[in-house]
């Protein structure tokens, strides 16, 4: 008997739980005494090497659970197993979760025969705090400052002219995204457009998410007057 194999994709968000999908296709009824689950996802730069989050094994009264990172947030369902469910409860979701994870199920009476096979490609997302602009500073140039905060995944940042919704020359910004200690990316964007008026705004885009944060309006007025330019800003 070949073993049905399946593959799935899941989104879920940090800090939420989320149900891995691993369901036999046939409604039949399984006795625990005659099942070995598995439930794994490869280990980064190691070939053909997997680590285990949680698994079954045939006459055991509950799941144990191989990796540490999954310990506490990882659970089978022994009810739903008789019923042909062998899908995963991961609580409490971290950005380090988005992995491929595989659930083998094997059969004890059919000599570890492996009766399903289901791949979850999970993909994990944050909102990113609203986009903040700060400045102008007074200088040769107008330098404004753009930050978000605590996002999943990488983000793309864009500076636009709000006048006309244009995109402003990305040579003009100098941004950097780094990682915090949640495992979230924080951005910083620094802006350096010649004295004029103008009328900017820090866009962040998560794609995953189909979202686009765009700062408040920041409106700089130059007044030039006998004492040089007077700057005037309106939110």
């Amino acid at each position: 008997m070949l073993a049905e194999i399946q593959e799935e994709e899941v989104r879920a968000m940090v800090g939420s739980d989320v149900w891995l999908s691993c369901i036999y296709p046939k409604g039949n009824s399984f006795d625990l005494n005659d099942l070995y689950v598995y439930w794994q996802i490869s280990v980064p730069g190691k070939r053909n090497t997997n680590s285990v989050v949680t698994y079954y094994l045939s006459g055991n009264s509950s799941a144990g659970h191989g990796d540490n990172h999954y310990k506490g947030r990882a659970r089978l369902s022994l009810d739903g197993m008789k019923q042909g469910n062998f899908s995963l409860h991961l609580h409490n979701v971290t950005p380090q979760d988005e992995q491929k994870f595989n659930c083998l199920v094997f059969r004890k009476s059919l000599e570890l025969e492996k009766i399903l096979e289901v791949t979850v490609t999970l993909n994990v997302a944050a909102n990113y705090s609203m986009p903040v602009v700060s400045g102008p500073s007074q200088d040769e140039e107008f330098i404004f400052t753009c930050t978000s905060t605590n996002g999943y995944p990488r983000p793309n940042v864009y500076w636009i002219n709000k006048t006309d919704n244009s995109l402003l020359d990305t040579t003009l910004q100098n941004s950097t995204v780094s990682l915090n200690a949640r495992g979230l990316y924080n951005v910083v964007s620094v802006l350096r457009i010649g004295r004029s008026t103008v009328d900017v705004g820090c866009c962040i885009e998560n794609v995953l998410l189909h979202q686009n944060l765009t700062s408040g309006q920041t409106v700089l007025v130059t007044h030039f007057t006998d004492e040089g330019v007077r700057l005037r800003k309106v939110m």
